[in-house]
């Protein structure tokens, strides 16, 4: 970012109707595989041109912006313009009647042939004053209907399991981050503050595995349950150098298993069916395969990881165990150690022995898989600004922008970049906006023509950095208090307030339980026993168990 801006060429990815979006989406698919060639033959360049119905010489223009650009699905975008050619091929309505008698008309069991479907369409159009497509319009239209969807809804689910994987089995992957599976968990320990080492809960984690060579290529630990953010947390850590987050947790190892994916293979979770993550993956050309319902054996590779992660957290203090009957007495709360800070370093650390050790599938160290497909096919393009990319995979929201700024649930932002677009609103619609949950002191705006996001900080720049959550929990107090109108300095009193009390409890807290500590002590020094020396197979060693249980992930 240079002075508050996140540029990202050619954005456009959220100002684009959704027919623009699917074209360019369509197009970054063709292209890309295109722009793969060094030199490309005018015998491609045709085939391109009929796969996507365009000209020739639009393929090779289309080739020059995929080149010059930013390798996004957004620099593919349908050039605007004020009229003439360079107006989108149909009217919305046009394109929503398409999609209709398509959904009634050819996707039945009655199977109509393409000439009864068109047939409807020009009779429709006629009735409702519409200008009428051609034949070729709707025949692409269907061309790009998923086979297998189409083929159920004509024929049964008979006809279309020729279309599917045979047996049942997922397909072969061989290429680096060619696929990355994606999974949630909640960790099976208690961890800790990391003020008062008392214990806060049990964290989740989110772990991207390369099917591949079986590399952890993303994993992210936080104390809010699974959300987009997480995936979003999770790709970022994914398509980044890891190397700095290395030298901050204080780790000298080696994770050198980075680059954006080509796509994600994930269950059928809500976080993964968001507007953010599915526009975030369009723009970067991310690919997302959602597991078949029922079919839990398609995610396999990352069940099997999350497991054998959880088997190494059972040999530290304070594991929970899989389930009460094997935790029996032990007292996860009391014999909790780890911060979130420190649960992050030993998974790194468990990490580097992961990859150094010999996959039972690939007959070979998960480490030594990835420079070999290094060595194949180069390495994976990484992402330069983690915050960027971040920002394409927060969640959305719309606003509209007034003289003194964006206000965002009871919170004013602004900006002196805001100002060119403050004399012009009038013109203006709804801004996109992109907002970390995490820390809302800050929101990200899409400026009007799509090219990049302004940061945009608190309009009252002496208020502190907030998570969403406190913000939430004190407007509910706020109303239970009998406040009709919550205002934004009542909202953030309340959330200092709150703070006050949590941290007043914290310490009251802990001088009590070092004043039972205490009590508790005296007697037991008095009754104590001469210490034993400890058994002579005790001591450095034992630090090395929870990589002992390490198994192939």
């Amino acid at each position: 970012m240079v002075d508050g801006v996140a540029s990202v060429a050619e954005l456009g990815v959220l100002t684009a109707s959704a027919q623009e979006w699917e074209v360019a989406v369509r197009r970054a698919e063709v292209i890309g595989r295109l722009a793969r060639e060094p030199r490309v033959r005018v015998a491609a360049a045709d085939e391109a041109a009929a796969e996507l119905g365009i000209s020739r010489r639009q393929v090779y223009g289309l080739l020059k912006r995929w080149r010059t650009g930013s390798g996004l699905a957004s620099d593919l975008l349908p050039r605007r313009s004020s009229g003439g050619r360079g107006r989108g091929r149909l009217p919305e309505e046009v394109e929503a009647l398409l999609v209709e008698v398509i959904r009634t008309r050819y996707l039945s069991k009655q199977r109509r042939s393409v000439t009864t479907v068109y047939k409807e369409v020009v009779r429709q159009c006629r009735i409702r004053g519409l200008p009428i497509p051609s034949r070729g319009t709707l025949e692409r239209r269907i061309a790009r209907l998923d086979p297998v969807a189409a083929t159920t809804a004509r024929q049964g689910a008979d006809a279309a399991r020729a279309l599917r994987a045979a047996g049942g089995e997922p397909p072969v992957i061989e290429g680096l981050l060619e696929q990355v599976q994606i999974d949630h968990t909640v960790v099976d320990l208690e961890i800790v503050d990391e003020r008062y080492r008392r214990p806060i809960g049990r964290p989740y984690v989110t772990v991207a595995i390369d099917v591949a060579s079986r590399c952890v290529c993303g994993l992210v630990v936080t104390l809010e349950a699974p959300s987009a953010l997480s995936v979003g947390l999770c790709l970022a850590h994914m398509a980044t150098d890891k190397r700095p987050q290395l030298e901050r947790l204080g780790v000298d190892t080696a994770w050198p298993m980075s680059g954006k994916p080509r796509e994600i293979y994930v269950d059928n979770a809500a976080e993964f069916k968001s507007e953010a993550l599915r526009r975030g993956c369009n723009q970067h050309g991310i690919a997302v395969a959602w597991r078949p319902p029922g079919q839990p054996h398609f995610g396999g590779i990352v069940e099997r990881l999350i497991g054998t992660m959880m088997e190494m957290v059972h040999e530290l203090p304070g594991t929970t165990f899989s389930n009460p009957a094997e935790r029996g007495r032990y007292d996860s709360q009391a014999a909790a150690v780890l911060t979130l800070a420190e649960l992050n370093t030993w998974l790194a650390v468990a990490v580097a022995v992961y990859h150094g050790q010999v996959h039972g599938t690939l007959r070979q160290t998960p480490a030594g898989r990835w420079e070999q497909g290094v060595a194949e096919g180069g390495r994976p393009a990484t992402v330069v600004s983690e915050t960027a990319f971040l920002v394409d995979f927060l969640p959305v929201e719309r606003r509209v922008l007034s003289r003194t700024g964006f206000t965002l649930d009871h919170v004013q932002y602004f900006c002196a970049g805001l100002k060119p677009w403050i004399a012009r609103r009038g013109q203006l619609g709804k801004f996109v906006l992109r907002r970390d949950p995490r820390d809302i002191s800050r929101i990200w705006a899409l400026d009007p023509d799509g090219v990049s996001y302004l940061e945009v900080p608190y309009r009252t720049m002496s208020r502190p950095p907030i998570s969403l959550w406190e913000q939430r929990a004190a407007i509910a107090a706020l109303r239970e208090a009998g406040r009709d109108q919550v205002d934004e300095n009542a909202l953030f009193a309340m959330v200092e307030q709150m703070r006050r009390i949590a941290e007043d409890a914290a310490a009251t807290t802990r001088t009590a339980r070092r004043a039972v500590e205490r009590r508790a002590a005296v007697p037991a020094r008095a009754a104590a026993a001469p210490a034993m020396p400890p058994p002579a197979d005790v001591g450095p060693v034992a630090a090395a168990a929870p990589f002992e249980v390490i198994e192939q992930w």
